[in-house]
């Protein structure tokens, strides 16, 4: 794994958790800090700087070795395995050296020390990857019925679904010279323009009325879950002003970075703005459209139906933007400490499995998890795979709210879905987005059925039962609506800039239609898609989350139905990482992602609830 996928796993995951978590100005206990030392001492470390000359000097013999001989070399079962067996070696070592960059940065984006060692690293690991990049264009043109021959080799035969997924990037594959070009420009294009929108963001400061001196953004974002309505508003009217004076900032980032697209996907022969995510996902385009116009279909029965009821549980026609997330009137929410959190967690993971639940205890016992919050740390939460032959990391800015010891069950399954997968090598381990998320919001939905079998209370089983179906209109219908706000930006772009104002009605329109009447947008809400990272890290990912959480939803109720040998077919699918599509992973449970019923399926859980919160209102 390159420094440059860091991203891609990072940027998404701080923008689904980081509206979800409140503000907690109490004791939480000891909370852990990660160490980064399973991977390097230190930065410019004699291990560092050693693993670095070894990269340098593989690639160089690689290139040595094998430029111009693979379609050659493609006859020989044997003598293929070995080349892609030193590949996979080295991308594994890349990847650590990047992943320790990384993690190292996104602890304090505010330290130029950090900033300039992850710069750096980024620059190094492009100049050693040039030397690669011949290795899998020359794969792409061994003929189909020779690398078939090659493959029945066993040394080589377990390569097969990495070869099939190359396979599908052949037709959007560059010669040699371009691809080089695109991979070095990289660094002062897409890169740079990431690495600018990360510090502005972790630079930013909200004054906030009230607050004795300005706050960060995740703290800010904290207080639109608040119970004081003043805290709400003076949050939401914060973060609607600093993002005014910076607006002129995100839209020429969002019009560089669409463009930036746009040339890409142009010389790589893409037709549709979303065309390379879907392929990315390995996942087709008419799967997705099904996803889509599904959500959106259920918009009216599910999100505009709730807001409406959560309206007049506050007592209220309509609820202001920042009353969105609010908790409920009839039970306050309690600050959960970080010990207790970790007992949730692990107490549900272990009703559904002692394994997964030793995985997940491995990040606590071993500094794998960074929880507090610190100035300049990346908001929100991740969990980051690093490299098979070292373990991943979970960061989160843990404040106590319920919804993040939420967060906390999400990332752990990250974690545990990653350990799994591990196994599979650095080429078969990385899982598609949207299979990706399917752990972690089972982690989720372990831990929300434990808490709610516990809830004897009505009022505390309603305020729970509200909060997981707000998290799943979250990662359903609000990331549909990013989804489609992404499609008219880009779709827009091609056109030409697209101006303040032209990005913020485009924002309040797929708001409206996903929210409904029950939201009040008021002003202000307009310029909220400049803070989301999922636009500017990884275009069009977000639909991987209600794709993660519909399958989810449809897997959880056949767990229920104590669908047979459920346990071992679930650690069979995250076991086998990105090595099998999603129709071979849910085949076993009877489940076909192509169906439009299997998308009904799952919004039908979240309809469920709902019903379920509306009984409650009318026999109270």
């Amino acid at each position: 794994m390159t420094i440059e996928q860091f991203s891609v796993i990072r940027g998404p995951q701080q923008a689904e958790h980081a509206a979800k978590a409140g503000s907690a100005p109490v004791d939480l206990g000891a909370m852990p800090e990660w160490s980064l030392a399973d991977l390097y001492p230190a930065p410019g470390a004699p291990e560092f700087e050693r693993d670095f000359a070894t990269a340098a000097a593989e690639a160089k013999r690689i290139k040595a070795a094998y430029q111009g001989r693979l379609v050659e070399i493609g006859r020989d079962g044997a003598a293929l395995a070995e080349a892609v067996r030193a590949y996979e070696q080295l991308a594994d070592l890349m990847g650590r050296l990047g992943s320790y960059a990384g993690l190292l940065y996104t602890a304090d984006q505010s330290d130029p020390a950090r900033s300039k060692f992850y710069g750096d690293t980024s620059e190094r690991l492009t100049n050693i990857s040039n030397d690669l990049i011949f290795f899998e264009l020359e794969l792409n043109r061994i003929e189909d019925d020779v690398l078939a021959e090659a493959l029945k080799h066993p040394a080589l035969a377990r390569y097969k679904p990495w070869f099939d997924d190359l396979r599908k990037e052949k037709p959007h594959q560059l010669d040699e010279r371009l691809e080089q070009l695109f991979h070095e420009k990289s660094q002062t294009s897409r890169g740079a323009w990431d690495r600018l929108f990360n510090e502005t963001m972790s630079g930013l400061r909200f004054p906030v009325e009230g607050e004795p001196q300005p706050l960060a953004l995740e703290p800010t974002l904290n207080l639109l879950s608040n119970p004081d309505e003043g805290r709400r508003r003076a949050g939401a009217e914060a973060l609607a002003a600093v993002f005014k004076d910076n607006l002129r900032l995100f839209t020429l980032i969002t019009n560089t970075l669409a463009k930036d697209k746009e040339i890409s996907d142009r010389w790589r022969g893409f037709k549709d703005v979303s065309d390379a995510r879907h392929l990315a996902n390995r996942v087709e385009a008419p799967v997705v459209d099904a996803l889509v116009a599904a959500v959106r279909a259920s918009y009216p029965r599910l999100s505009h139906r709730y807001y409406r009821m959560k309206a007049r549980w506050l007592g209220k026609d309509r609820l202001a933007h920042w009353d969105r997330n609010a908790p409920l009137p009839e039970k306050p929410e309690r600050i959960v400490p970080w010990s207790e959190a970790r007992e949730i967690v692990l107490t549900a993971y272990n009703g559904f499995a002692p394994e997964m639940a030793g995985i997940a205890r491995r990040f606590f016992d071993g500094g794998w998890i960074d929880a507090p919050v610190r100035p300049g740390k990346s908001p929100g939460a991740f969990a980051h795979p690093t490299v098979p032959s070292a373990h991943p990391y979970v960061l989160l800015n843990y404040q106590g709210k319920s919804r993040d010891v939420m967060t906390l069950a999400h990332e752990l399954g990250h974690g545990v879905h990653q350990v799994l997968a591990a196994p599979q090598g650095p080429l078969l381990s990385q899982t598609p987005l949207t299979l990706a998320e399917t752990a972690s919001v089972f982690g989720e939905m372990l831990t929300f059925r434990a808490l709610l079998a516990e809830a004897a209370d009505p009022r505390e089983r309603k305020a729970l039962m509200a909060g997981k179906v707000e998290d799943m209109l979250n990662t359903v219908v609000r990331q549909i609506a990013f989804y489609s706000f992404e499609r008219k930006v880009h779709e827009g772009r091609r056109k030409g800039e697209l101006t303040p104002d032209q990005l913020n009605a485009l924002w309040l329109e797929v708001q409206a239609e996903s929210l409904g009447p029950g939201i009040d947008l008021k002003p202000g809400y307009e310029v909220f898609w400049a803070y989301i990272p999922h636009f500017i890290h990884s275009p069009f990912y977000v639909y991987a989350y209600a794709f993660g959480d519909c399958l989810v939803n449809s897997l959880y109720a056949l767990y229920e139905e104590a669908h047979p040998g459920f346990v071992a077919k679930y650690f069979d699918m995250l076991k086998a990482g990105g090595s099998k599509h999603h129709s071979e992973l849910l085949a076993p449970f009877g489940l076909d992602a192509t169906q439009p019923e299997f998308w009904q399926k799952g919004l039908h859980v979240i309809g469920r609830m709902i019903d379920e919160l509306e009984a409650m209102e009318t026999s109270a």
